[in-house]
């Protein structure tokens, strides 16, 4: 395994400007993401008091089902003392989700323990997985390849009711049948049916999209003794009873400092990554028919679609006897995340720190500062197949991420272009044009019908000859099909679909052919935080 750092061009204006323009980081954050910010966090959450036997308790009992690995209990008896932590998180998608989800977490655990030795305490890596999100189509896809190009297996099971993922229980039957299909477009290699039981146990085992995701991560995971807590399980929620009635009677001047910090984001350039309302409640209640989002209205908490109205009263009521009947959303979830975590670190992807980016205000009016954003690891596996292919064209992973290789395949396909044949096509096809025109002078007599007729006869023709021309087309590129498979590869692997691999593919793509130790190599690497891009040669 070979390691080479990238610095490929940063198209995305956010990232450019938390990486570069210290105004921005001023305006928007409260640390820079640079080694000297640590001290400086560390004392600020030595100000401020958690929960944290409770915290460690909800954890412990939350793990305890996907197995708890030495250091996974280590790590959950320092946070009950006086651990900080470096969190991330994702939505629960299958097979993990795409790949950038073991990148975060590679991330965390690497920042996590730089941090321990550096600072001298304990730093403990959590990955808070995004269970009370209800956007299921977000999640019941996996991608693989076939053909060079990226094929979508999708979850078909409908959810009619917006179901929080920790709710939403698929059909046993269709998810193994899904996993089956999935590992049947992978190949079989010698890890395949270890791997596959493994994922087909775990399907037996849980019953909801964010449990199977839960223990395919821990599994992984395990022996870094990464702590996994879902945003949405019931214990959590007891904890959080204070922090709602918190958020709750905040709720206005909360949306009004969103609101207003989003405008200054909009004002320089930098778009609307919450769209956030002045009169948002930033919250939203499990209702019967599922996740519905809450507004203020009248100095009331609705939802006017189903005639949902609570008092302030009501709603902290509800905070503090049925708390789970609340959930954050994408503005509250930071807020809510370091009211009960002591988070010295937050790792985050470009979506995520932009949204972050509009919530300074809002952490100063609970009286807390930001955490440290720490923009996750991003990475590309090269394949020895792919190495080589690389090799004999020519070509670097910069070349394929820049659109370089899309350009020389058009190229090379403009240039197996038979000109002399598409001359006499078109030749052929200018004279029955002027052929059929001296005809529909001799039946113009004849009426409409012939006319007709005439248009019919020559659209026939016209169509064969297009036909002929596609055919010839085809039988050239059929001749230079392994050229062009080539260039289909590195597309395919690489940057597919115009994405980053880490965007789209399951990791379990890569630990079928590499075997499940994979993500211990990774994590051996020299891996530095440095906002560069990382590709891996396998």
């Amino acid at each position: 395994m070979k390691l080479e750092i990238v610095a490929l061009q940063e198209n995305n204006k956010v990232m450019q400007s938390y990486n570069n323009d210290k105004d921005f980081l001023h305006t928007f954050f409260d640390y820079k993401n640079e080694e000297s910010s640590y001290p400086e966090r560390l004392e600020e959450l030595a100000g401020r008091t958690f929960g944290r036997t409770q915290l460690a308790e909800t954890i412990r009992s939350f793990m305890e089902p996907f197995g708890i690995s030495a250091n996974a209990s280590k790590h959950i008896d320092e946070l009950s003392g006086n651990a900080v932590v470096v969190i991330g998180g994702q939505q629960a998608g299958i097979l993990t989700g795409p790949l950038y989800s073991v990148h975060k977490a590679i991330t965390v655990i690497l920042l996590a323990k730089e941090q321990r030795d550096k600072l001298g305490v304990p730093v403990v890596p959590v990955f808070w997985v995004a269970g009370e999100d209800h956007d299921l189509n977000e999640i019941n896809h996996v991608y693989t390849r076939l053909e060079g190009r990226a094929t979508k297996h999708q979850y078909r099971e409908n959810f009619v009711l917006k179901l929080m993922a920790s709710d939403a229980e698929y059909d046993k039957e269709l998810m193994a049948s899904l996993v089956k299909d999935i590992f049947g477009k992978f190949g079989e290699t010698a890890y395949t049916k270890d791997l596959l039981d493994e994922v087909l146990g775990a399907v037996d085992k849980e019953e909801t999209f964010t449990r199977f995701f839960v223990r395919l991560m821990n599994g992984l995971f395990k022996e870094e003794g990464l702590l996994f807590i879902d945003s949405a399980t019931k214990q959590l929620r007891e904890l959080e009873k204070s922090s709602f009635a918190h958020l709750i009677e905040e709720s206005e001047q909360l949306a009004k400092k969103i609101s207003k910090k989003e405008e200054l984001f909009v004002e320089k350039g930098f778009g609307s990554p919450l769209v956030a309302e002045i009169d948002a409640a930033n919250l939203f209640y499990v209702h019967d028919t599922g996740r519905v989002l809450l507004s203020r209205k009248d100095d009331y908490f609705v939802n006017e679609s189903l005639g949902l109205r609570f008092s302030k009263t009501d709603m902290l009521k509800i905070a503090q006897e049925e708390p789970w009947l609340l959930s954050n959303n994408v503005a509250t979830r930071p807020l809510m995340q370091d009211m009960v975590f002591p988070v010295l670190a937050f790792v985050g992807g470009p979506g995520e720190i932009a949204y972050w980016a509009v919530l300074k205000e809002a952490f100063h009016h609970l009286g807390m500062k930001m955490p440290i954003i720490v923009p996750r690891m991003s990475m590309t596996l090269v394949t020895p197949q792919v190495k080589h292919t690389l090799s004999e064209k020519n070509f670097t992973v910069e070349d394929v991420m820049s659109g370089a290789v899309v350009n020389a395949r058009e190229h090379f396909v403009k240039g197996l272009h038979d000109e002399c044949f598409d001359a006499v096509l078109n030749e052929t096809e200018n004279m029955l044009d002027i052929q059929y025109k001296k005809i529909a002078e001799f039946t113009e007599q004849q009426g409409q019908m012939m006319q007709e007729l005439l248009k019919k006869n020559l659209l026939f023709h016209t169509k064969q000859l297009d036909y002929l021309k596609g055919k010839a087309e085809e039988a050239e590129l059929l001749k230079h099909d392994t050229v062009l498979r080539a260039f289909g590869l590195l597309e395919g692997e690489l940057f597919p679909e115009g994405v980053l691999q880490e965007r789209l593919y399951t990791p379990y793509t890569y630990l079928n052919s590499y075997g499940p130790t994979l993500i211990q190599e990774l994590l051996r690497l020299p891996l530095v935080m440095d906002g560069t891009h990382k590709v891996i040669y396998l």
